[in-house]
C-alpha cells in the first residue's frame, strides 16, 4: 500500500471510531488530503463536529449515526462514496489514539505536493513573462509561494527562515533553453556599446545593474570591466576596455576576444543606457524566477526531505529573486519592496503551530534507572540534550 494513502485512510478511520480525535487535528485541513473523496469526507466530519453532532457526547463507542451522517454529508460533494468504504477506513486504522501522528503524515505529503505545484506555477509565469517582456506575473507568484511556505511552516510547527541546503539538489532538472535568447543577447550588446561610447552613462545604471544580470557570461565580464574603469575614474574607450580585459585574464582564458570588444565598441548609434539597462534587468528577473522555481521543485520532489527543511530551503532559493526584484524596483523609481521572508510573531508560536509540534512528538517515558541516586553530573552531562523538529 502507498504510505500516503494508508495515512489518509488511518486518519479518517480513527475519527470515525473516535470523534473526539478531531479536537487534536485542528491544524489539518481537508485540502491536505490527496484523494478528493478523502477531502470531502474529512470536511464532512469537521462540519458534523462543529455542528455539535450527538456522537460527540458518546462516552464509549461512536454511534452508527456518526458514520452514516458523515457519509451522507460527503456524498453531497463527491460522487461514488458509499458507507461500504467506511469498513475499509476503519480497518486501516491500527490505533485511533494515533490520529495526530497519522495526520502529520498526511500534512507532510500535502506540503511536498503544495510546494511542487506552486513552484511549477512560478516557473510557468516566469516563462510567460519572458516571452511577453513582463515581470509582474513572476513576482506575483513568487509572493504567493512565499505566503504558502509561511502557512505550511505554521501548520507544521517550524519557524520559517531561509536556510541554505548543505549540498545542492542532485536531481535538479536541466535548465530549459533561454527564452528569446537572440533578443536578450542583442539588448545586452547594445547596452555595452552605449556604455563604451558614452562613459558618463555608467552613472545611470551602475547603482542597480549587476554583472549577474547579464545572460551571456562574456557580456557580464565586459560589464564588470566597464564598472572597474568607472569606479577608478579612468577613461573608457575601446583601448582601455581591451586592456582591462587583458589584465583580468579574460583574453587568455577565452572568455572574451579582441574582436568581440572591437565589434561592441565600433558602429554604435544613439541609445539610452537607462532604458537598455531596464531591459537587461527585466530579463534577469524572469530568468532568476525560473531558476528559483526549478530549484524549489527539485527540493519538493525529494520525498526524503523533511518538511521543515524543505520550507526553509525553498525560502532560501527565493532569496536571489528578492534581491534582483529590489534592484528592478530601484531601476523603475519605485520604493523598496517589503521583505517577503516571513517575520516571526512577537507573541510566540500560534496555537496551530503548537498543536502540530505536539502531534509530531511525545515526551519520552522516564527511565526506571533515573530513580537511582547518581554521582554529581559533569557540566557536559548536566546539559540537557536539545531536541528540534525539522
Amino acid at each position: 500500500m502507498n504510505p500516503l494513502l494508508g495515512a489518509e485512510q488511518a486518519v479518517l478511520g480513527s475519527v470515525l471510531l473516535d470523534p473526539g480525535q478531531l479536537s487534536h487535528l485542528a491544524w489539518l485541513a481537508p485540502d491536505h488530503f490527496y484523494r478528493p473523496v478523502h477531502q470531502a469526507l474529512f470536511a464532512a466530519l469537521r462540519k458534523l463536529h462543529n455542528d455539535g453532532h450527538p456522537a460527540l457526547a458518546a462516552e464509549e463507542t461512536a454511534p452508527l449515526s456518526w458514520v452514516t451522517d458523515a457519509f451522507d454529508e460527503a456524498s453531497l460533494h463527491v460522487r461514488g462514496l458509499t458507507t461500504v468504504y467506511a469498513h475499509t477506513l476503519i480497518s486501516a486504522c491500527p490505533r485511533p489514539a494515533h490520529a495526530p501522528v497519522y495526520g502529520r503524515m498526511v500534512l507532510e505529503g500535502a506540503i511536498h505536493r503544495s510546494v511542487t505545484a506552486h513552484a511549477i506555477r512560478l516557473h510557468q509565469a516566469a516563462r510567460a513573462d519572458a516571452l511577453q517582456g513582463e515581470v509582474e506575473g513572476a513576482l506575483h507568484y513568487a509572493d504567493v509561494l512565499t505566503e504558502v511556505l509561511s502557512d505550511l511552516a505554521q501548520r507544521w510547527g517550524t519557524e520559517p527562515r531561509p536556510v541554505a541546503p548543505a549540498t545542492p539538489p542532485a536531481n535538479a532538472p536541466a535548465a530549459p533553453p533561454p527564452v528569446r535568447a537572440d533578443r536578450v543577447a542583442g539588448d545586452e550588446r547594445f547596452l555595452l556599446a552605449v556604455l563604451a561610447e558614452q562613459p558618463w552613462a555608467m552613472g545611470e545604471v551602475v547603482g542597480w545593474l549587476r554583472p549577474g544580470d547579464f545572460a551571456d557570461p562574456a557580456h557580464a565580464q565586459l560589464y564588470r570591466c566597464l564598472g572597474a574603469l568607472h569606479h577608478r575614474g579612468e577613461p573608457i574607450d575601446g583601448i582601455t576596455l581591451l586592456w582591462e580585459a587583458q589584465r583580468r585574464g579574460l583574453l587568455a582564458d577565452g572568455t572574451l576576444s579582441s574582436d568581440q570588444i572591437t565589434a561592441i565598441c565600433d558602429g554604435v548609434g544613439p541609445g539610452s543606457a537607462e532604458w537598455l539597462g531596464e531591459l537587461v534587468i527585466r530579463s534577469s528577473v524572469t530568468r532568476t524566477a525560473a531558476t528559483s522555481a526549478r530549484a524549489i521543485r527539485a527540493l519538493a520532489e525529494n520525498e526524503a526531505m523533511a518538511p521543515g527543511r524543505l520550507i526553509n530551503h525553498a525560502l532560501h532559493a527565493l532569496g536571489p529573486l528578492d534581491e534582483v526584484r529590489t534592484r528592478w524596483q530601484m531601476a523603475n523609481g519605485r520604493p523598496a519592496p517589503t521583505p517577503t521572508a516571513p517575520i516571526p510573531s512577537p507573541n510566540g508560536p500560534p496555537p496551530a503551530q503548537v498543536h502540530a509540534a505536539l502531534a509530531r512528538s511525545a515526551p519520552r517515558p522516564a527511565s526506571p534507572l533515573s530513580a537511582r541516586p547518581s554521582p554529581a553530573p559533569t557540566p557536559a552531562a548536566a546539559r540537557p540534550t536539545s531536541r528540534g523538529h525539522s
